[in-house]
């Protein structure tokens, strides 16, 4: 019976240091990059708006997609192979980073997306020059960060073990061109574009569903503030 009673307390122990570690990660304060550092409650907050029905169709722009609430989540559906978006009406210039949590909804098992810096053609009825990012995308399962509409800066890695169905914690954005996505805890990937956004001039966010189903909530878009960070080795020999 003791042994039973020791073995119990030891689990019990595992989960709580467990769950703390996982609430920890989730709660991320300090974004670290190459020779950058950004911590978040120096951000100011720019958007932190429960989303209803109402500022749905009020604040925001559907294209090529359903978005619709429900219970308490932003649904975004696309069965299509181009960007599903809703896009804030309001501008958000210059360095920017989006924070939210979302996840796929069965059967679909792919394609969690967001875009910032970005702009919206309806001339052309498409999205025209944009920073996107995203889990699970780019046909093969990666995590990618890419330029719109010509694609040529485009960098992605396959090694996130994707759960669909999961709940991710995602932040991404950039800071002059140097673009970044965090899921859960965790930076992903990183990439500097040589040629950066004009972020004065192209200012829209938005979410994509990209042949895809997703769901959204808590959305945040935070104004970058950052400190220059001296990188170097310490001698291990």
């Amino acid at each position: 019976m003791k042994c039973n009673m020791r073995k119990l307390l030891i689990l019990i122990g595992i989960t709580i240091v467990f769950s703390s570690c996982t609430q920890k990660s989730m709660r991320m304060e300090v974004l670290e990059l190459m020779k950058k550092e950004i911590i978040l409650s120096s951000c100011p907050v720019l958007f932190d708006e429960e989303i209803t029905a109402v500022s749905l169709e009020q604040d925001w722009t559907v294209h090529h997609s359903e978005w619709w609430l429900e219970d308490g989540w932003l649904h975004g559906k696309n069965p299509g192979n181009h960007p599903g978006m809703v896009i804030l009406n309001q501008d958000f210039p210059g360095n920017v980073l989006v924070e939210f949590e979302a996840t796929t909804v069965e059967p679909s098992t792919h394609d969690i997306n967001v875009m910032w810096n970005g702009e919206w053609i309806d001339s052309l009825d498409q999205r025209g020059l944009a920073y996107v990012t995203g889990l699970q995308g780019w046909w093969k399962g990666k995590v990618g960060i890419e330029k719109s509409p010509d694609y040529k800066f485009m960098v992605g890695t396959p090694l996130l073990d994707f759960q669909p169905g999961k709940l991710y914690h995602i932040i991404a954005g950039s800071i002059d061109g140097h673009c970044f996505i965090f899921a859960n805890g965790q930076l992903l990937l990183e990439a500097m574009d040589p040629m950066p956004i004009d972020n004065q001039k192209y200012m829209k966010v938005g979410l994509e569903a990209y042949c895809s189903h997703i769901k959204v909530r808590n959305f945040k878009i935070r104004q970058i503030q950052w400190k220059a960070v001296d990188m170097k080795y310490e001698p291990e020999f």
